[in-house]
């Protein structure tokens, strides 16, 4: 089975990041040198077949990830079948199957049997709704139970999973002593934190996290060391709880690099504007440069409804600052489980706050692609136009709404600036 930190570097260029590298314009010889360094990861578990591996990091593009999943409430494989086909339609780069409710085994491996991308998942979820089964209380979770889900996960071809073991006692003290306007959101998070209090013993994951470098090596599974400290409300970002979590990813993210493991850093969360800078430099500079991970993030806690545009303003910000990896919002986040169309919106904004960055950041697909669509716009092409455009059915739909011709717009019809100069200049 390939290992692909292990085989970057023995100095092969294994069959991934050979596809990697063509899929970013990219020379295959840096890339797998980014690999080796634990700069980028490459989300291919060795049991997955027939998707297409991602790489997530320096100098590539920045990806985006769709969540989707059931909840005790509503168990319907088919909605989430659909959700999953109309993220890749929209252009998610990875999936997350945070699935709480249901048979979550037969779920797990359904979804990636439909799935064309990378794979992700948050193996405490099914391991605390087994315990609350079978015991009455995530409190009654047996530490190796756990440990058994997560290679159960490796073995169905999960490519990556969410992990929080940056959730020690240590963490938690210091978030009781400082106090929080929300003090944790992540799910996961609770889960852990409220194991750790009752049974006043350490964090599994953490505590031996040997076992679970052991486990994603033999499935080459990415590790994504996840933030169950995120702040949740932006009063809360960058606190010493935060920094404690973030200090000790670092630390756990040299680790699993020196047992050959990939890993990726989780982040906030809920952050001012202001702060994401500092959030990225903080992470790059503890964690080594190790692939970056952000949920948004968002910029404010007043927006309902609209938390896809809030994420997507801060992760503009972000991805330009250095994050390589964006979580899609909603803009159902904070009120319930998203639709099928929720999740398309959720992509496209996403993808247009990555887009935006990787313009910034000089990436010259990127760019290329912008400066394709204005010579398609100056040219009155439509055609083109919805070809480079990354929702090429939102300008189907609104021409043909509207009945326009292919020569204008509705915004100024004969009055079309770019008309006029074209015109007087064929003149």
């Amino acid at each position: 089975m390939e290992n692909q930190l292990v085989k970057a570097r023995e100095g092969q260029i294994t069959r991934a990041v050979e596809q990697i590298a063509q899929d970013e314009a990219f020379d295959k010889e840096r890339l797998r040198e980014l690999v080796a360094s634990g700069k980028v990861v490459v989300l291919e578990n060795n049991r997955h077949k027939d998707f297409t591996p991602k790489g997530v990091g320096k100098n590539l593009s920045i990806k985006v990830n769709a969540n989707l999943g059931t909840s005790p409430e509503r168990v319907d494989i088919k909605a989430e079948l659909e959700k999953l086909n109309m993220a890749m339609e929209a252009g998610a780069d990875t999936i997350m199957d945070l699935s709480t409710g249901g048979d979550l085994d037969e779920i797990r491996k359904t979804i990636i049997a439909h799935s064309k991308i990378p794979i992700g998942t948050v193996p405490i979820y099914q391991a605390a709704v087994e315990a609350i089964k079978k015991k009455q209380s995530i409190t009654k979770m047996d530490p190796e139970a756990l440990f058994e889900v997560i290679e159960k996960h490796g073995e169905s071809g999960v490519d990556f999973i969410t992990v929080h073991t940056g959730v020690t006692r240590q963490a938690l003290e210091r978030l009781k002593v400082q106090g929080r306007v929300t003090d944790i959101v992540s799910r996961g998070g609770a889960f852990l934190a409220e194991w750790i209090i009752v049974n006043q013993r350490e964090n599994p994951l953490y505590e031996q996290f040997d076992k679970l470098v052991a486990i994603a090596k033999k499935y080459d599974m990415t590790l994504s060391l996840g933030d169950g400290l995120r702040p949740g409300s932006t009063g809360d970002a960058t606190d010493r709880a935060q920094i404690q979590e973030l200090i000790t990813l670092g630390e756990l993210c040299e680790e699993a690099w020196r047992n050959g493991v990939q890993v990726m850093i989780e982040g906030p969360g809920h952050v001012p504007l202001n702060l994401i800078e500092a959030n990225i430099i903080l992470e790059k500079k503890l964690c080594k440069e190790a692939p970056f991970y952000v949920l948004g993030p968002i910029v404010t806690d007043i927006a309902p409804g609209y938390d896809h545009i809030t994420a997507a303003i801060g992760g503009a910000l972000a991805g330009f600052c250095g994050a390589d990896f964006i979580c899609y919002v909603t803009p159902s986040e904070h009120l319930g489980l998203p639709s099928p169309l929720d999740v398309r919106e959720g992509v496209i904004v996403a993808r247009i706050a990555a887009h935006a960055a990787d313009i910034a950041r000089g990436n010259e697909k990127a760019i290329e692609r912008d400066r394709q669509m204005s010579q398609f716009r100056k040219a009155l092409d439509w055609e083109g136009q919805i070809r480079m455009a990354i929702d090429p059915e939102k300008i189907r739909s609104f021409r043909k709404e509207r009945n326009l011709s292919d020569d204008v717009c509705s915004m100024c019809g004969e009055y079309c600036a770019m008309k006029l100069v074209k015109d007087y200049f064929a003149k």
